[in-house]
Formats: structure tokens, sequence, C-alpha cells
């Protein structure tokens, strides 16, 4: 397999747009990396540049050590997994699997053995006389899989594989991308919006905003400690809660006024007097004790492993509550708060940036 490294890469349009921005990552041999974010971040555009399907305006793409900026993607050794299947229609699984082999002139007993290879990994075995019409959508992305594996490239990538699938579908396929991924011991580079996918699928995760890289690291670590308010926000469903604050400077510590009553911070030393202060919502859990924060709640969402509690606190601010599922609750109760400590975040109120963790 291969090392990847982007340096500095950058995409121009010619109507002046800077789609990616000196973005650099280094994926190391047989990782599993994932560019994550909203429509727009620039993340399919790196990897349409990876693939050599764009051009690259300005940096360096290396593979294996190897300058590949302006090779051709035919002469790239990659192979790429697309949203739209991109099978072609009027050809057998069977003649789809080996399409591109019979390209690059490969033996055909070869060919022959790794489309039966392949066919037996993904449970293609009994489908290879099927045309695509007849498959259903997660056999059709099956074969889009095995089409990339029996080449055995040096680096995969993926295009937002899952997006045309339903629900059961997408989960089912995420842990066959997973299993191959152990399998092959392959480097893949994965594009999706999904921070499901993202967190499960990613050895680590590259979340993009504006055409930057706004954070690089193991997905736990990402949601941990998100470096800024859009990583905060972007991981985690509900997201995490943020609300301004003003940090009130005292002898025996810093606390901050949330919903009536005051939260002790660990460490505030890096704040000018006021930030926004973030927890998630299962860092939230409901007292009855005197003096605790409290809130209005606004809706309820009952999902039966859990009830998700939209709240207003005291000020304004709309915050999430995951509750006990079994918990009642209707809309105008008012509900008192105990935060976990270790779990706060601080972001400055201008940038948006950490300010450290509060642990």
């Amino acid at each position: 397999m291969a090392v990847v490294t982007l340096n500095d890469l950058c995409k121009h349009y010619g109507y002046g747009a800077l789609a990616v921005d000196h973005v650099s990552i280094e994926i190391d041999d047989g990782e599993f990396m994932v560019l994550l974010g909203p429509s727009g971040c620039g993340k399919t555009t790196t990897l349409r540049m990876i693939a050599g399907l764009e051009s690259i305006s300005a940096g360096t793409l290396m593979i294996d050590g190897r300058d590949v900026s302006h090779v051709p993607a035919k002469d790239r050794d990659i192979a790429m997994v697309f949203q739209s299947y991109a099978l072609y229609p009027h050809m057998s699984v069977r003649e789809n699997l080996a399409f591109g082999l019979r390209r690059r002139n490969v033996d055909r007993a070869e060919i022959e053995r790794r489309v039966k290879d392949v066919a037996g990994i993904l449970g293609l075995s009994e489908l290879l006389d099927r045309r695509p019409h007849a498959l259903s959508g997660g056999q059709r992305q099956r074969v889009a899989l095995g089409r990339a594996i029996v080449r055995d490239p040096k680096v995969f990538l993926f295009d937002e594989p899952l997006s045309n699938l339903d629900a059961a579908l997408r989960a089912s396929t995420r842990q066959e991308i997973a299993s191959l991924h152990r399998r092959l011991k392959g480097t893949m580079i994965y594009v999706t919006h999904d921070q499901v996918e993202a967190m499960t699928l990613g050895d680590r995760i590259c979340v993009m905003q504006n055409g930057k890289v706004a954070q690089i690291g193991p997905p736990l670590d990402v949601y941990r400690n998100p470096s800024n308010v859009f990583v905060a926000r972007f991981l985690g469903s509900p997201p995490m809660n943020i609300v301004p604050v003003n940090i009130a400077y005292r002898e025996d510590g810093h606390t901050a006024v949330i919903g009536g009553a005051a939260v002790r911070l660990r460490d505030a030393s890096q704040c000018n007097g006021s930030a926004l202060l973030g927890f998630r919502p299962e860092d939230v859990s409901l007292t009855d004790s005197d003096g605790a924060p409290r809130a209005h709640v606004t809706a309820v969402e009952l999902l039966g492993a859990e009830t998700i509690l939209s709240a207003t606190l005291e000020g304004g601010s709309s915050i999430a509550v995951r509750a006990p599922r079994d918990l009642i609750a209707r809309p105008g109760d008012v509900i008192g708060l105990s935060i976990t400590p270790d779990a706060l975040h601080l972001f400055d109120p201008e940038t948006g940036a950490a300010l450290g963790r509060q642990n």
C-alpha cells in the first residue's frame, strides 16, 4: 500500500473561488482517513485532486514518496468508488468487475482468479451473471467496491459511497467497508458529511471548513477536544451546546453564570471576561438540587432508547439535554441541570477557537 502526503494543496477556479486552501495532510500506509465536513467545504475537491480528476492549482501530492501532482489519473495506481456506483449497465457483474483488469491487459486466468476472490469476499458469487438493473442498491454498491478491490491499488478513494442507500443498508455496508479495511489493510481515503460514518470508520478524521483543515485526529479525540466552535457543533447529534457567558474572577477560582446559577470553571485564565461555554447534551443530567441552573423545556423528542429535551436557559440560550428514556416531561416544564465540570469547554467569542479543556 502507500503513504499519501498532501502538502499545501490548493484548488483555484477561474472565477476566483478558492475551493481548497493550503490543505496539508499525511496519511499513513494502511490508514483509514476520513475527510469530513458540510457541502462546499472542499472535501470532495480534495479527493478528486488525489484521484487526478481535478488539476492541482498549487502544492504537491505525493504517493509513496513520488510526486504525482501532474501525473494522469490512470498512472497513479488508485481506485475510486463513486456515490453513483458508475457501473456499466450493459455488462454483467462479472464483466463490471473484470473490465478494469482487461483494460490493463491482465492475464485471463489472473482476472478470473481475482474476480472469484473478490466476489467471495463481498458475497457476490451468486450474482456474477446479473446485470446492474437486477441488483438492489446495496448489491450495486458492493459491485462498485469489488471493482476497486479487484485492481489491488495502492490507494482506495471513496466519494460518499453510502449516501444513496437507506438507513439499514448504510449501517450494514458501513460494517462491510470496515471489515474490508481490516482484511485488506489498505490505505483508504473516505469523503463524507455523515459524522456517524466518520466516527465509526476512520482511524483519523480530517474536519474541513471553507476549504481549510479545521482539525485532524482520532475520532474520539476530535469529539472530546474540538479545536473550535465549528468542529464542536459539527460532531455530535444533538450538537454541543454553546452558551455565551461572562467569567467572574474570585479568590477561590473562576465561575460563569448559566441558567441563573454559578458554575465553577477549573481554568479560565485565557478568557478576557467573556467566553463561549460548551458542553455536550450527554454531559448534562437532571437534578432537583437548590441552586442548580434552570431551564424551560421547549420540546421533547421520544426516541425509544433515550429522550432528547430542547430547553431555553435564562437569558435565552437554547440547549439540548440527553435524558433517560423513561423521563416524563412536557414543554413548559422547568428542569434543574447538573453539568459535568470535566466536560466543559471554553471558546473565544470572536474567533471561535478553543481556549483549552476545563480538566
